[in-house]
């Protein structure tokens, strides 16, 4: 029953959007760290705030940035895994040609409000990504002597 649920693509997109927002959400969580602000314009915001205020302040920035981060990742998962997923049912399939593919899709699709020019572009740095990602995960691992 496992087996049969992971083959229905509906399922796919939502554990790839679930991972994705997850993923994501994480992503965005470590990077806050990392994120640069004016020190000037943030000790104005914050003049005469309590402690408590500005830590609240703060980590409610980053559930908000951490949020926005994920649902777009999930949506980006959920885009790939439903594309890859029809595709191969459709070919009768698991190669590299379905993850390109799909990429290909995805990529353009998300780029599609940029243009033609963006949605080719996307769709070829997005196919390329997803031929890494694949010749990777499909590597044989070496042989022990």
């Amino acid at each position: 029953m496992g087996a049969m649920a992971m083959e229905n693509c509906v399922t796919k997109a939502a554990l790839a959007g679930g991972g994705g927002l997850v993923l994501g959400g994480m992503f965005s969580l470590m990077s806050a760290s990392f994120a640069y602000e004016d020190p000037y314009i943030r000790a104005q915001q914050e003049a005469g705030m309590t402690t408590p205020q500005k830590a609240s302040k703060i980590f409610k920035e980053m559930g908000k940035n951490a949020w926005s981060t994920g649902k777009s990742f999930g949506k980006v998962g959920a885009l790939y895994a439903s594309i890859e997923c029809v595709i191969e049912s459709y070919r009768a399939k698991n190669d590299i040609y379905n993850s390109v593919s799909a990429g290909f899709l995805a990529g353009g699709i998300l780029a599609r409000s940029s243009g033609p020019k963006a949605a080719f572009g996307g769709g070829l740095a997005f196919a390329a990504f997803s031929a890494a990602i694949d010749m990777y995960l499909r590597k044989e691992p070496a042989e022990e002597d």
